[in-house]
């Protein structure tokens, strides 16, 4: 780590302040479906709090209209967080202003005060200078934790920053320490890339990026189909990016020329209707689809082949489900992977969002050896780009 981190630190009496990223999802009663998140936090929060300091924790919440919304309160998220930690959880009704201010003042050492949702400020997402000197105020340090949104100039991702002592939490840090070497070339290294999701247009750069660094890239889910329409397969009614054909074929050209192996699926998982307990066929790539067909799965073939591959690895990133895994009938190929990654010996590294929650959803989450909890951030990460959040830290 190039940047100071939590050890750095002396924080015995001191006020701290934690950027975290507690955008959990909840249902419609505001109950907290998964807090993966939360406890990812955990350790950096009680470390702190273990040696004396004060905690003062912000993060953002969905996304108000720059204005404070009963929806988007973090009430909830309080008396989720006292439920796992055996210190005393306090929660604030404001963000900044005399309210937080009053609240950050009075709080004792050893106690955390959870302040309301960062986007109730419309200066937030502005990157405003005067709102993070305002917070950075009720503070001696800063300590950013939320990798997750490390990849937006935000005034509490990276704007206070610029006014206090600052640096990585434990969990930024085991993203960094796991993500950082994906983007060296290490010889001798067999790594696998498997790319998956809806769209190649959302994975342009990154699997540009990628090319310079894998050794196999395997391509799933909807953005293979816009690759398959590029080698003149018919893909029926399937989601494909026609206006993306070229940029498919420049890719699999520059996969050739840089010598690595690019492997598309053989057959897929098809039907006509994107929901459960619809009837559902394997079609074979090259017969192609009937018109009303839609590609949702990969298939049995394709399975095998991209086992092969991730056998035959040391080091496994994968970003993108490879099929519509919500619903069962399209959820057998991305499972298959998650249990391939789960049995294999090489080091896994799980993309954030939709590929995370596959990968807990199969059973395998235990087994890998790093589930990233940001999935833009992870994927601007693997484009090679710069995340503020994790630049505006202090070097050591």
């Amino acid at each position: 780590m190039a940047k100071k981190t939590i050890t750095d630190f002396q924080v015995q009496g001191k006020k701290v302040i934690v950027r975290v990223d507690f955008n959990v999802p909840v249902d419609k009663e505001r109950r907290i479906t998964d807090d993966t998140r939360i406890v990812g936090a955990l350790p950096t929060l009680e470390a702190l709090l273990q040696q004396g300091a004060a905690v003062i924790v912000v993060s953002h919440f969905g996304r108000p209209r720059g204005a404070p919304e009963d929806a988007f309160r973090l009430d909830k998220v309080a008396e989720h967080l006292q439920q796992l930690i055996p210190y005393k959880v306090h929660y604030c009704p404001e963000f900044v202003g005399p309210v937080a201010q009053a609240a950050a003042a009075a709080l004792p050492y050893g106690e955390l005060l959870l302040l309301d949702n960062s986007r109730f400020d419309p200066r937030e997402e502005k990157n405003d200078p005067q709102l993070a000197q305002e917070l950075a105020a009720y503070g001696e340090i800063f300590i950013n934790d939320a990798f997750g949104a490390a990849h937006r100039a935000h005034a509490t991702t990276a704007g206070i920053a610029a006014f206090l002592p600052s640096g990585a939490g434990y969990l930024m840090q085991k993203e960094l320490e796991f993500m950082q070497p994906l983007l060296t070339k290490h010889p001798g290294r067999n790594f696998v890339s498997i790319v998956g999701g809806s769209k190649v247009s959302d994975k342009i750069a990154v699997l540009k990026n990628m090319l310079d660094l894998v050794d196999s890239l395997l391509i799933g889910g909807g953005m293979a189909n816009t690759f398959l329409l590029a080698q003149g397969y018919a893909m029926g009614a399937s989601l494909v990016e026609p206006d993306l054909v070229a940029t498919a074929q420049e890719i699999m050209a520059l996969a050739a020329e840089k010598g690595v192996e690019l492997l598309l699926p053989l057959d897929l998982v098809c039907a006509t209707e994107v929901k459960a307990g619809v009837e559902t066929k394997i079609v074979p790539v090259a017969t192609g689809l009937a018109e009303e067909e839609r590609a949702l799965d990969i298939g049995p073939l394709t399975i095998e082949l991209f086992k092969g591959a991730i056998a035959k690895a040391d080091t496994i990133m994968w970003n993108g489900p490879v099929g519509v895994f919500e619903i069962s009938e399209f959820a057998t190929g991305t499972l298959a992977l998650a249990k391939a990654l789960g049995e294999a010996k090489a080091t896994t590294v799980i993309g954030g969002g939709d590929t995370a929650a596959a990968v807990q959803q199969s059973g395998y989450g235990g087994k890998m050896s790093h589930i990233s909890t940001g999935g833009g951030a992870s994927l601007e990460f693997l484009e090679g780009k710069v995340l503020p959040g994790v630049a505006s830290l202090n070097e050591k």
